[in-house]
Parts: C-alpha cells; sequence; structure tokens
C-alpha cells in the first residue's frame, strides 16, 4: 500500500489503525464518570481513584519505550497482537479487581498493553506512507482525537446509568478482543524481514541516541508535545474556569466542550484536504502562528478582562482547531526522519507527547489560584515553547 493505494483499502486501514489508536482515550475517558462509584465500591479516598489514572499515564510512556525497539526487531503485528492480549486480560482483572490496589496494578498492565496500538499505528502508516501522505492519514486519524473525548464519557455515563462500573471494563476488554481479527486479517504486517533491526540492548539505545541527537526529529515531535501540553491543559482547566468561574451548567459546558472538538475534527479534515496542494510544514508553519495569537491573546483577556466569556471561548476553539493542523503535520514531519528505526521514533514521539501533557495538566491543578490565569498560561508557555521547537528543526529542514 502506498499514497495511491485505492481508496476502499485505504478507508479499511485508516479505520483499523483508528480503532488501535483508540485504545489510550477510550481507556482514559470511558471510566471518568465511574470515579465516584469506584471510591464508594473500594471504600477508599478520591485520591486513591485518581491514581488508577496516573499509573496508567506512567503505563502508557514506559510502555512506548519498550514496544518501539521491539517491533523495529521482529516486525509491527507481533509486538500489536500480544499488547492487545495483554490489554484484554488487564481489562478483565480490572473489571473483576478485588481491592483499589488490583485495579491500579490492572490498569498499569491495562496501559502497558494498549500503548503497543499506538506505537504500531504511527509505525505502520510511516512504513507505507512518504511524509505527505503520512500527514494525510494522520490527519483522518485525528478524528478518533476529536471524538474520543466526546464520545467516551458518554458511553461511560450510560454504563454506570444502566450497569455498575465493573460493566465499563467488561466493555473495553470486548473493544480489545474485537480488534483481533480485524488487525489479523485487515492490517497485515508492513515491515519487511530485510528491513528489521538485529541486535541486543546497545542498537536499542544507539537508536534512541541517535533521535535525541537529531534536531529536525526532536524539533517537530517536541512542537506537537507542547501543542498536545497545551490541549491537556485546556481539558484540565477548563471544567473550573467556564462552569465555577463563568457559570456554565454541565449540559452546558459538555456542548462548548463538543463544540471545540467539532473545530478539531473540522480542522484535521481540512488539512488533509490541504495537503493534496500545500506543504505539509507550510501548513504547520501557518497553524502554529495561530495557535501562538490565540493563546498569547486568550492569556491577554484572562489578564485584562476576566470576566470576558466569549472571547476566552473564541480563543481557546482557535487553539484547539489549530491541533487538527499541527498534530499530524508535526508527527508526518518528525517521522519522515526515521529510515531504519522507525518503531523507536513512533515510541519516542508519543512519549514525550504523553509525558508533557501529564506534565501540563499537573501544573494547572497544582497551581490553581481560583481564576484562569494557571490554565491560560501553561497554555501560552506551552505554545511559546512548541514555537521554538519547530523553528529549531527549520534550522536545517527548509518550510
Amino acid at each position: 500500500m502506498n499514497a495511491s493505494s485505492p481508496r476502499g483499502s485505504r478507508i479499511g486501514f485508516v479505520v483499523i489503525l483508528g480503532a488501535l489508536i483508540a485504545f489510550a482515550p477510550l481507556s482514559i475517558d470511558m471510566y471518568l464518570p465511574a470515579f465516584p462509584a469506584i471510591a464508594a465500591h473500594f471504600n477508599t479516598t478520591a485520591g486513591a481513584v485518581q491514581m488508577t489514572l496516573a499509573v496508567f499515564f506512567i503505563g502508557l510512556s514506559v510502555g512506548q519505550g519498550v514496544v518501539g525497539p521491539i517491533t523495529d526487531r521482529v516486525g509491527r503485528l507481533p509486538p500489536l497482537l500480544i499488547g492487545i492480549g495483554l490489554y484484554v486480560g488487564a481489562s478483565i482483572w480490572a473489571a473483576l479487581a478485588p481491592d483499589i490496589e488490583s485495579l491500579t496494578a490492572a490498569r498499569l498492565l491495562q496501559a502497558l498493553g494498549g500503548c503497543a496500538g499506538i506505537v504500531v499505528s504511527r509505525a505502520m502508516v510511516r512504513d507505507l506512507f512518504d511524509e505527505r501522505g503520512s500527514a494525510q492519514v494522520y490527519s483522518l486519524l485525528m478524528l478518533v482525537m476529536g471524538l474520543a473525548p466526546i464520545l467516551a464519557p458518554m458511553i461511560g455515563g450510560f454504563i454506570i446509568l444502566h450497569h455498575d462500573w465493573h460493566m465499563i471494563f467488561w466493555v473495553l476488554a470486548a473493544f480489545g478482543l474485537a480488534c483481533v481479527p480485524a488487525v489479523v486479517f485487515g492490517l497485515g504486517e508492513t515491515l519487511p524481514r530485510e528491513r528489521r533491526q538485529h541486535g541486543g540492548l546497545g542498537p536499542v539505545l544507539g537508536a534512541y541516541l541517535a533521535l535525541f541527537a537529531d534536531r529536525p526529529f526532536m524539533g517537530f515531535a517536541l512542537a506537537n508535545a507542547f501543542i498536545s501540553a497545551a490541549m491537556f491543559a485546556y481539558i484540565t482547566g477548563s471544567p473550573f474556569v467556564f462552569i465555577e468561574l463563568h457559570g456554565l451548567d454541565p449540559s452546558g459546558y459538555a456542548m462548548l466542550f463538543g463544540a471545540n472538538a467539532a473545530g478539531l475534527i473540522f480542522a484535521s479534515q481540512v488539512n488533509a484536504f490541504l495537503l493534496r496542494r500545500i506543504s505539509g510544514r507550510l501548513i504547520l508553519k501557518v497553524a502554529m502562528g495561530v495557535h501562538l495569537a490565540a493563546a498569547l491573546a486568550l492569556l491577554g483577556f484572562t489578564i485584562f478582562m476576566p470576566g470576558a466569556f466569549y472571547p476566552l471561548a473564541a480563543c481557546i476553539f482557535v487553539a484547539v482547531g489549530c491541533l487538527g493542523f499541527v498534530g499530524a503535520n508535526a508527527i508526518a514531519a518528525a517521522m519522515a526522519r526515521a529510515d531504519s528505526h522507525i518503531g523507536s521514533a513512533s515510541a519516542l514521539t508519543g512519549i514525550l507527547q504523553f509525558a508533557l501533557a501529564a506534565v501540563s495538566g499537573g501544573l494547572v491543578g497544582a497551581f490553581n489560584d481560583g481564576t484562569a490565569l494557571p490554565m491560560a498560561l501553561i497554555i501560552a508557555g506551552a505554545s511559546i515553547a512548541a514555537t521554538l521547537a519547530r523553528l529549531s528543526a527549520q534550522e536545517r529542514v527548509a518550510a
């Protein structure tokens, strides 16, 4: 398969990869409505339940660093299928967990298994497409990134309404199990034996060191990671800002959140259309400039017009929408730098993205002062850092 593959085969390929990428957002967002029920069931604190989410992020980051190099050595399918199997088993363990400690351990294993879908999906796209084709496919996969935060909590809330919280993990296990035949019969191996890496730990460390030393790769990967960090700062801080400070009720906030997600989805599809005519790196340059302007405007409105709802909402809408242009093109540009260690490059891109996103969310909570300023500051700071990262990449790679 390549960029000129028949439309039907590409659609099937993208749908399956979208399901693999969905492991992470579904596992994160679907059980959020169940937090009170889980705390009550185990007679534990909210903090203990929140730890089950924190260890999931840890598992995603650590797991990608391990899985990526393995896929470069043995191919994409074996680690993916093993990861899905681990995910299914961990989901069943979570559904049957007798205490909060067991649930926490199950969540860690669930992340270690589910991260294979993230690593392999990005690597498979790079195996089969050039930079522009990869950016188009990543744009289609952004549909998952936009829809999952909307649909997953709704699904979780529906399940909680009609069943107990255990059912959420049974549903996740069933989802993982359903992905197995799709992967086996719908994907196939994308890394031929002659392109696989050989050797022990030394080549793995060498691959990561080479990626760290590759300024364009790190520049594009960090640009994507910092923009994702800005997005996560919004996700973490927006419930307090819009519900507590601006008086939206939960349904109004859900509509606002959904509108922003719809903007991201629309932007990602516009990006796929523009890539037929314009360089992805030019789109990235313009989109990051717009994101920076929106982030600085958000900070300005927060400082000088703290009670202004519509300017605040408009700036966030623009910033979130820019992710639909930035994510696909930044990832494609970074992955284009990896020819022989694609799995490791995919892993490092994901590690940076999830690590910085987790840090930004933690900072929003840690510096909460009863205003929107912490969220706005972190969004603006992340946007500035992303711009500097892209400029560092562009020193050697023309826009």
